[in-house]
C-alpha cells in the first residue's frame, strides 16, 4: 500500500476508542486472571473474537484482496497474525511475572518509539522528522511520570532481566505488526482482522497446551469474562487497528500506547477508588502536548489550518 497516510476525524475518533477500551481491558484481565491461567486466557480471548470474526466475514462473502496475492503477500499476513496477537501476548504473560507493573506499562508506551524509525525506513509517507521524534520523545516522557517509580524500579526477581526483555520484545512485535499490515496491497479489513485472529489463534493455542496443559474449567463469571474480551478489546478493537493502520499509518497508530496508561489510571480510580497520582495532570500535559506536536501537520489540515 504505497498511499500517503490519510488522517481525518474518523482516524482520532477510532484510536481515542482504541486507547480507551485497552486502557480499561487490564481491569477486566485482572478478574478473567483469577479463573483462568495466562496462556489459555490469551487462547480464549483470540479463540473466541476469532470465530465471532469468520462469522461476519462469512456473511460478506469471505473477500479478501482486490487481486491475486503474491506469495510475498501471504507471507507478510502470516508474519502480521502471529506478531498482531498471539506472540505479544505470550511474551507479556511469561515477562509480567518477573517485572513491576509499572515496566510492562512503559515498554507498551516504547511501541510509538519503535515504530517511528521503522517506518521512515518501511512505509512510504512516514518520514521521521525532528518534530515527530521530539513529540513522540514528550510523550513518551509523559507516560513515565504518570506510572512513576515503578517505570524502571527493580522487581528484585531472578528473571527480571529476560523479564523486561520479553516485554520490550512484545512492544516490538506490536511495531513490526503495524509495519507489515501497511505495507499489504488493497485488502478487505474485516477480512484481513479475521485472518490475523485467525493466525493468532493457530499460533496461541498449542503454545497454552504446551505450556500450561489443558484448559482448566470454568466458572460462568469468568466465561462471561472470556466472551467480552474476546469482543470489545480482540475482534473490535482489532478491526479498529486494522482500518487505523491501512488509513492513517502505523505511525499515528502507535498513539494509542500513549493512551493506554492514561486511561488505565483513570478508569481505575474511577471503578476501583484507586489514588490518582499526584503526577496526573503534569503527566496528561506531556502526553498531550507531544500527541499535538507529533501530529502538527495533520490537526492543522484537520481544522483548516496551515500545514
Amino acid at each position: 500500500m504505497s498511499t500517503a497516510p490519510q488522517i481525518t476525524l474518523a482516524s482520532w475518533l477510532m484510536v481515542a476508542v482504541l486507547g480507551l477500551t485497552w486502557g480499561g481491558t487490564f481491569l477486566v484481565t485482572e478478574i478473567a486472571l483469577e479463573g483462568l491461567t495466562p496462556f489459555w486466557l490469551a487462547a480464549g480471548r483470540i479463540s473466541f473474537a476469532t470465530l465471532l470474526m469468520l462469522l461476519v466475514w462469512g456473511a460478506l462473502g469471505f473477500k479478501l484482496f482486490d487481486r491475486p496475492p503474491s506469495r510475498r503477500d501471504w507471507i507478510t499476513m502470516l508474519v502480521s497474525g502471529a506478531l498482531s496477537s498471539a506472540v505479544p501476548f505470550m511474551l507479556l504473560a511469561w515477562g509480567q511475572q518477573y517485572v513491576t507493573g509499572g515496566f510492562a506499562g512503559v515498554s507498551m508506551a516504547a511501541v510509538a518509539l519503535i515504530v517511528l524509525p521503522l517506518a521512515h525506513l518501511l512505509v512510504p509517507g512516514e518520514t521521521m522528522t525532528l518534530r515527530k521524534s521530539l513529540g513522540f520523545a514528550i510523550g513518551f516522557a509523559g507516560v513515565c511520570i504518570l506510572i512513576g517509580a515503578q517505570a524502571f524500579e527493580s522487581a528484585g526477581t531472578t528473571l527480571e532481566t529476560p523479564g523486561r526483555l520479553a516485554c520490550l520484545a512484545a512492544a516490538a512485535c506490536y511495531a513490526v505488526s503495524s509495519i507489515l499490515m501497511r505495507r499489504l496491497p488493497p485488502v478487505n479489513s474485516i477480512g484481513l482482522s479475521t485472518l490475523l485472529l485467525l493466525i493468532g489463534a493457530a499460533v496461541v493455542l498449542p503454545a497454552a497446551l504446551w505450556a500450561e496443559g489443558p484448559p482448566p474449567p470454568l466458572s460462568g463469571k469468568t466465561a462471561w469474562v472470556i466472551v467480552f474480551l474476546g469482543v470489545v478489546p480482540t475482534a473490535a478493537a482489532n478491526l479498529l487497528r486494522v482500518l487505523v493502520v491501512r488509513s492513517a499509518g502505523p505511525v499515528f497508530m502507535s498513539l494509542t500506547n500513549y493512551q493506554v496508561p492514561l486511561w488505565s489510571v483513570l478508569l481505575g480510580a474511577w471503578l476501583l477508588n484507586e489514588p490518582l497520582p499526584a503526577s496526573l495532570i503534569w503527566a496528561m500535559a506531556l502526553i498531550l502536548s507531544g500527541v499535538g506536536l507529533s501530529q502538527y501537520g495533520a490537526l492543522s489540515r484537520l481544522f483548516g489550518g496551515a500545514k
